[in-house]
């Protein structure tokens, strides 16, 4: 019971990698609170918890005011903050010059100044409490380009360096901030990737899922619960000298770059 009399925060918790990582917190003693858009989907999800384990605020991290709201429903149900994990994502496919400017603002008020405002709102009541962790969840697109996603690309980067340095300047408060980086994981917005490569190289989703995973060392997409390890380390006194952290989990895919080498060598096959 590794966070026992804790209470977290976890956003886009429910679905995929948030839930998973809310799953994982629970069985190990913790109190936690899932948001994100779609109170049908939380609520769905909040089955699946023993009861008092476990609560929702649907919300939008997009939303300064839902972003209080986030925080204060933790407060009222756990009775402390002691972990904030910034899940939540938006991704939409397109290049520079296809991309609209609302996708490109979407994706900077989701991605990036959501996590700013809950870890804004959240520190403080972390410092009172006499210490906290902070897991910000980027991507292996924030360490390396990945065709035609400029935004979400440089969102991700930029979420690891406000994690960086949040860290650096609250670590004399015993606040820990550190990011983990997922490579290809088996997750709806990845579904959407999927269909949306299939869609480009006229190939079916099957195809396509196996072409993304095939230069992986692992040879295969992570399933969601493979990245709740690595945030329970992170949330748990095991890391209580762990903090600015870039925790790259993706198969081995990092020392390849898979998706550009496998979406490249697709697209010259399709034309030659």
């Amino acid at each position: 019971m590794k966070l026992a009399g804790k209470a977290a925060l976890i956003t886009g918790g429910g679905t995929g990698i948030g839930l998973a990582v809310a799953q994982k917190f629970v069985s190990e003693g913790a109190k936690v609170v899932i948001t994100g858009r779609r109170r049908d989907v939380l609520e769905e999800a909040a089955k699946q918890f023993p009861p008092g384990t476990a609560a929702i605020c649907p919300g939008d991290v997009s939303l300064h005011e839902d972003d209080r709201r986030m925080i204060e429903t933790t407060l009222a149900f756990g009775g402390r903050l002691d972990i904030l994990v910034n899940n939540a994502a938006f991704n939409v496919q397109g290049s520079i010059t296809e991309l609209s400017l609302d996708d490109w603002q979407s994706h900077l008020a989701v991605n990036l100044t959501g996590p700013f405002m809950l870890m804004k709102m959240a520190i403080p009541t972390m410092i009172k409490g006499g210490g906290g962790s902070v897991i910000n969840i980027s991507s292996l697109g924030g360490l390396r380009s990945v065709p035609e996603k400029p935004a979400y690309c440089t969102t991700k980067a930029g979420l690891i360096m406000l994690t960086q340095q949040a860290a650096l300047d609250y670590g004399r408060h015993n606040i820990r901030c550190n990011v983990v980086c997922p490579g290809g994981v088996a997750t709806t917005m990845t579904g959407r990737t999927i269909t949306s490569l299939a869609r480009t190289l006229n190939i079916d989703e099957q195809s396509a899922a196996a072409l993304l995973s095939e230069d992986v060392p692992l040879e295969r997409m992570a399933v969601p619960s493979e990245l709740s390890g690595i945030c329970l380390y992170l949330a748990s006194d095991d890391a209580s000298f762990t903090t600015g952290g870039v925790f790259v989990i993706d198969g081995g895919a990092n020392v390849v770059d898979v998706g550009r080498l496998a979406v490249s060598r697709a697209l010259k096959n399709k034309g030659a």
